[in-house]
């Protein structure tokens, strides 16, 4: 049986940069991103619960979920922010759980690539954890560029998550992503051949 690997970070730590390289190498991903945005598919029990709690304003003519509609009520407002994690959570987490079983057979290394990893408590599912570091403040910058955000709504979203700091310290490796990305991809190489996963 392999490892199952539970890969985290802060927003725009670059952690989509280390997941390319596991992909690479051709271990199965478990993408929480993924899974969460099918949860809430048309017709699914999850977009269900999420509609009569927020209202049919949520959703476009077609059925579907307006992300940006929900994403404005939330973000701005934590009770509701809460309140939206404790509906989703644990059709989430079935679905994650599953695929994480349905892919351990597959292969040495089993990448669970969760955002909110600590947050939502599946540190206890994986074997080790594994953050994408980068300092707080070239977080924001980062953050600010990439979504071309104002600094309050960069750090309104960064302090949404366990600080980068925090994770740091419960990870059992860290990729360190300050440097260019050949940089991280040696580090994320040298750590699988390292770990005999080849």
């Amino acid at each position: 049986m392999g490892m199952i690997l539970g890969l985290t970070g802060g927003i725009a730590t670059g952690k989509s940069t280390v997941v390319t390289v596991f992909k690479s190498l051709n271990f199965p991903i478990v993408d929480a991103d993924v899974i969460a945005r099918e949860i809430v598919e048309v017709g699914t029990p999850a977009l269900e619960k999420v509609v009569a709690v927020f209202g049919s304003e949520i959703v476009s003519k077609d059925g579907s979920l307006d992300r940006k509609k929900l994403g404005e009520i939330i973000f701005s407002d934590e009770k509701k922010r809460k309140k939206l994690n404790e509906i989703l959570s644990p059709f989430l987490k079935k679905a994650i759980l599953t695929q994480i079983a349905d892919k351990k057979n597959q292969a040495p290394l089993v990448i669970v690539d969760i955002p909110l990893l600590f947050e939502g408590g599946y540190d206890k599912f994986v074997d080790k954890v594994a953050v994408v570091y980068i300092p707080e403040e070239t977080q924001l910058a980062r953050l600010m560029k990439r979504d071309n955000l104002t600094q309050a709504e960069a750090q309104q979203r960064i302090k949404s998550q366990l600080s980068i700091e925090k994770k740091k310290e419960k990870a059992d490796i860290v990729f360190d992503n300050q440097k260019s990305i050949e940089e991280t991809e040696k580090k994320v190489k040298k750590w699988v051949s390292k770990n005999i996963f080849e």
